[in-house]
């Protein structure tokens, strides 16, 4: 017989061994930790508590999610409110942006919307885009998070300034801008519209950390955050 043939036989005879008690004693097998051989029982235990170790490492992984995602809902739900309070339609987009620094630790926050109502025509928020910028948005149908390869609305965010004093102990509002490495894109869409409609403008996110943002990131929150953004954004709208 075979390996094969032999494994088939155990398979399709499982009482084997409990009418054959005997032989459990007798086989040995090599031990995975050293040189010395040791009993059927105990090659089992050690499958089971190397088994075990890997499920409590992914039950310690999934406790960590879930903690994540606890403390980032939380989040969420005091910046839902803090947008939610704004009642001047003129700095609600700075709201906006300064609640995704201030609760998220977001370096740097920015947005921009087109075609706005005259009487917010002429606002900092307002200002114009290229048309790229605006093609670009339209494609967005989820958010698009990686590198900064030289998006135009990387443009819009302000420098992060280093934390610390640099090694010549230079202040660190004196120390040189930090350049965005890393950005998240989030099309601002009227929520009464079509899904396919046409974005009305874009949030952008930066960081000058390469790992703050990037392509193999979870965007479900990112969703949820622009989807509350353009809900409240669209009162900017002409209706």
């Amino acid at each position: 017989m075979n390996d094969r043939e032999v494994a088939e036989y155990l398979l399709a005879n499982p009482d084997f061994f409990a009418e054959h008690a005997e032989m459990l004693a007798t086989i040995r097998l090599a031990n995975p930790h050293g040189k010395a051989a040791v009993s059927l029982q105990e090659r089992q235990m050690d499958m089971l508590r190397d088994k075990n170790k890997h499920l409590e490492r992914r039950l310690a992984e999934l406790l960590r999610y879930g903690h994540e995602n606890d403390s980032i809902a939380a989040r969420f739900s005091r910046w839902t409110t803090r947008v939610m309070s704004e009642r001047d339609p003129h700095a609600l987009p700075r709201t906006i942006a300064d609640g995704l620094r201030d609760i998220f630790d977001v370096p740097q926050a920015a947005l921009r919307v087109w075609d706005v109502s005259e009487p917010y025509a002429h606002a900092e928020f307002a200002r114009h885009v290229g048309e790229e910028v605006r093609i670009f948005a339209n494609s967005l149908a989820t958010p698009y998070c990686g590198a900064n390869t030289g998006f135009e609305a990387a443009q819009w965010l302000a420098p992060a300034l280093t934390a610390v004093p640099d090694e010549n102990n230079v202040p660190a509002e004196d120390a040189p801008a930090q350049s965005i490495a890393s950005i998240a894109l989030l099309a601002l869409r009227d929520p009464e519209a079509d899904a396919d409609a046409s974005a009305f403008g874009l949030l952008v996110m930066g960081s000058p950390d390469t790992r703050r943002f990037h392509d193999g990131m979870a965007t479900d929150f990112l969703t949820q955050i622009g989807a509350l953004a353009s809900a409240a954004l669209s009162r900017l709208l002409p209706r």
